[in-house]
């Protein structure tokens, strides 16, 4: 059914064609396997749950799920990365220190009191302004100051809600078994098979959160009982 030329050319927090879209708390992982990376695949997936904060790249279907949002800092490194080696000179070299910085802090968020959390956030605001007043000649330069001149204001979400990452690292990471699956196979041939992967998924990976063995939350699963103990 997901044939090898349904590969996924973007990755994203919550979905991706033909491997896992991820519902993911604290402690519980659900996945659910679509071709699509629509919208319509995270309304499935989030079953009319909205969250308080969303990780995501810039991807429009991830936007909009949630009260607040956190862009994944991860991806706009990378492309920033990409438009300094495109020929950008003027606008990316700074912007990507900027995030570099704002990463370096996220480290440290669960230690930072509130005050400095604000302090910090308004200091890179400050250091925001100073960027987008550059005028880049290249046309990657343009791309990226249009980009976050649209996102500005949901790129240091995390010294608000220090509870939030700055990336999706982590969803980024249960992905590849999955798109290595993908690649090796060729995909799933049937429905109940990718809907069978995508149970075991969130078994092992809600597992996996909260130091239960997957053979373990596999088989209490068989049997009826509950991965996570109430409440």
């Amino acid at each position: 059914m997901f044939g090898r030329n349904q590969r996924a050319d973007r990755r994203q927090d919550l979905l991706e064609p033909g491997v896992p879209e991820r519902r993911r708390g604290h402690h519980r992982a659900g996945h659910v396997i679509r071709k699509s990376c629509g919208g319509a695949v995270v309304t499935e997936a989030m079953g009319g749950h909205r969250p308080a904060i969303w990780v995501s790249d810039l991807y429009g279907a991830q936007q909009g799920h949630a009260e607040a949002w956190q862009v994944c800092l991860a991806h706009q490194l990378r492309n920033c990365r990409l438009a300094i080696d495109a020929g950008d000179s003027v606008f990316a070299p700074r912007m990507k220190a900027l995030l570099l910085r704002a990463v370096v802090i996220a480290r440290r968020r669960h230690d930072l009191a509130q005050t400095t959390r604000r302090e910090y956030r308004r200091r890179l605001d400050h250091d925001l302004n100073a960027i987008m007043v550059l005028a880049p000649e290249n046309p990657h330069g343009q791309r990226l100051r249009k980009r976050y001149g649209k996102v500005r204001g949901d790129l240091f979400t995390f010294l608000i809600h220090p509870e939030v990452p700055p990336d999706n690292n982590s969803s980024e990471r249960e992905l590849r078994p999955t798109a290595t699956y993908r690649k090796v196979t060729g995909g799933f041939r049937s429905d109940w098979g990718t809907d069978l992967f995508a149970a075991v998924c969130s078994v092992v990976g809600t597992a996996g959160r909260t130091g239960v063995d997957a053979y373990a939350a596999i088989l209490n699963t068989l049997r009826g009982q509950a991965i996570l103990a109430p409440g």
